[in-house]
């Protein structure tokens, strides 16, 4: 059942894989068909309200100490996928992340040492047992990475104004097989025409991340908290993928110009997206 709540969460979008069923080994596979027949399964702002809840006590929990039983749930075709949050690993993730990204006495501030010495300490000991362990779910907040918009088309752009109390939503969905085959041909494209650089490398990493899961999965990218920093009018005028498309194609083609007019409107977009953070 969804939290009761008024509050919405920004800021973070999300690139998410729903696996089918027969992804999972029992007993898991029976935990996640009875969870699917709920009536009601808990929401991405949900989520995010459970997280930020554990970090208000002194001091805070970065990671929980349990394994979230919940996911997000889609059918594809008739069969049912899921997502599980796996919030313990992604907490782990996220924290590395921080880390690496805060000045030390900023960090220090957030997450005293003590509290990530006892993190890390922890994560090493779950690794040993779960070796093989990867999160379904992938995270950015304050903006989508260009890679993503790499793995879907256009015409699987999905988007629904905001209507009364209903926040707008904007997202794409394709399945598993068309995300790989754009990706490893947008991956193809660039190494043949520029060189080396932090959007190959991006792909790449992705590459990896989809291999993992079953080839049958649904993958999900979602703007998530975005939509609530974003006007209307924006969100419906947005079409990063189709702007990625046509700049990949171009450089395809050998026309220089217009790759650079599309990856122009993109940068665009995005950097007025960023912007925002720093706004009053």
């Amino acid at each position: 059942m969804s939290v009761v709540s008024s509050v919405r969460v920004p800021y973070a979008s999300y690139l998410r894989v729903y696996e089918p069923l027969a992804a999972f080994p029992e007993p898991e596979r029976g935990h996640w068909a009875q969870y699917a027949r709920r009536a009601e399964t808990p929401t991405a702002q949900d989520e995010l309200r459970r997280s930020l809840a554990d970090l208000a006590p002194t001091p805070p929990v970065p990671v929980p100490v349990h394994e979230s039983g919940d996911a997000f749930v889609a059918s594809v075709d008739g069969v049912v996928c899921v997502c599980p949050w796996r919030t313990r690993l992604r907490g782990w993730l996220a924290m590395t992340e921080l880390v690496e990204s805060l000045p030390a006495p900023l960090l220090d501030v957030m997450l005293p040492p003590v509290v990530r010495e006892q993190a890390v300490a922890d994560f090493e000991a779950w690794r040993e047992r779960n070796p093989d362990a990867r999160p379904w779910i992938r995270t950015s907040v304050w903006e989508v990475p260009v890679r993503w918009f790499v793995l879907f088309a256009d015409e699987e752009r999905e988007y629904v104004p905001a209507e009364a109390e209903a926040a707008p939503v904007l997202r794409y969905r394709t399945p598993m097989v068309q995300a790989r085959r754009r990706l490893a041909r947008a991956l193809r494209t660039l190494r043949e025409t520029i060189d080396e650089g932090p959007l190959t490398e991006g792909l790449v990493d992705v590459g990896r991340w989809l291999e993992e899961f079953h080839p049958r999965s649904l993958v999900e990218l979602d703007y998530g908290g975005l939509v609530h920093a974003l006007p209307g009018a924006l969100l419906e005028a947005d079409r990063s993928a189709a702007d990625v498309a046509e700049g990949i194609a171009a450089l395809r083609d050998g026309d220089g110009e217009a790759a650079g007019e599309a990856y122009g409107r993109l940068m665009e977009r995005w950097r007025a997206v960023r912007d925002r953070q720093f706004a009053n």
